[in-house]
């Protein structure tokens, strides 16, 4: 078997795009359907199929595909390590963050600071992608992890809180109660345009009345600091401001409950030189993300 046009073939499953795939592994695209063609006839099976965006693996593709991913991704570590006789990291490092994230983008500024070989691609999104088909190797994920494909690695855990500008507390009065914010203009985040909030105040369930939502918490943070609405933001996006007083936090003894952050990679395979030098890294440079989710009232 030509294990070339196996990892043609394994990025070509990935980026779901015969020209994509070609455009990551730096060969023409003739060269690379050869590979492919020669490859299915090797096998005598059909390993992709065209679809109207590109073309995805046929059901012998993805086995192949799921079997083959990591012995392939091993081989290429290995020729790292000889490559770079582990002097300094060299490689690729592909990364999925959750939107809006800020205090991790300073710590990978750091991470790539110190290890300037590594080439660093983020992806982020809400959800929570699939680390096999979309070609991550580690994800930061928020939430509890129910997921047996994945290692976790336990980062901290934070809270949202609520706020809201002091213009907006002088003008509607301070609140006591979940129940008094009924007078208070609500925004919240929802995943899909008709999204229905809940928020988990003091352990039990609001109905948030929302006259506006979106899936970007830096919109929020910015409708918050204009005035023109209350609403929940994650500790890290809500302290500078809560510290400057562009914000007050509302109903602090009715708290969100507490949320766990984890970095997870993929369990079938042993991670390579780069990620454990990413997972350590974060590990180590913790302190970052722990300081920037100290909100005043965590003083109190």
């Amino acid at each position: 078997m030509d294990y070339n046009a196996v990892s043609m073939f394994i990025a070509v499953t990935q980026t779901g795009s015969l020209s994509a795939a070609a455009t990551r592994m730096g060969v023409p695209l003739p060269t690379l359907s050869r590979k492919i063609a020669e490859l299915e006839s090797h096998l005598k099976v059909q390993l992709l199929e065209r679809t109207a965006r590109g073309c995805r693996a046929t059901e012998a593709g993805a086995r192949l595909f799921e079997h083959a991913s990591g012995g392939i991704e091993a081989l290429q570590e290995a020729e790292r390590l000889i490559v770079s006789a582990q002097a300094r990291l060299v490689g690729r490092l592909r990364l999925s963050l959750p939107q809006s994230f800020e205090p991790w983008w300073e710590l990978l500024g750091l991470f790539q600071r110190a290890h300037p070989d590594i080439q660093i691609s983020v992806y982020s999104t809400e959800r929570r992608v699939d680390l096999l088909s979309d070609g991550v190797d580690v994800a930061l994920r928020v939430g509890a992890i129910a997921d047996d494909t994945v290692v976790a690695r336990h980062m901290l855990t934070f809270r949202h809180v609520l706020v809201a500008s002091p213009r907006l507390v002088e003008r509607h009065g301070r609140l006591n109660h979940p129940a008094d914010l009924s007078r208070y203009p609500c925004a919240a985040w929802g995943s899909a345009l008709d999204a229905r909030p809940v928020w988990m105040l003091g352990g039990h369930a609001k109905q948030v009345s929302a006259t506006f939502t979106v899936n970007d918490y830096l919109h929020l943070r910015a409708r918050a600091v204009a005035g023109d609405i209350a609403t929940e933001l994650p500790s890290f996006l809500a302290a500078e401001p809560l510290k400057k007083g562009e914000l007050l936090q509302l109903l602090p003894k009715h708290p969100f409950p507490d949320t766990a952050l984890h970095l997870v990679y993929r369990r079938q395979r042993h991670p390579s030189t780069i990620v454990r030098a990413y997972l350590d890294f974060c590990s180590a440079h913790l302190s970052i993300i722990e300081d920037s989710c100290r909100v005043p009232s965590d003083e109190e």
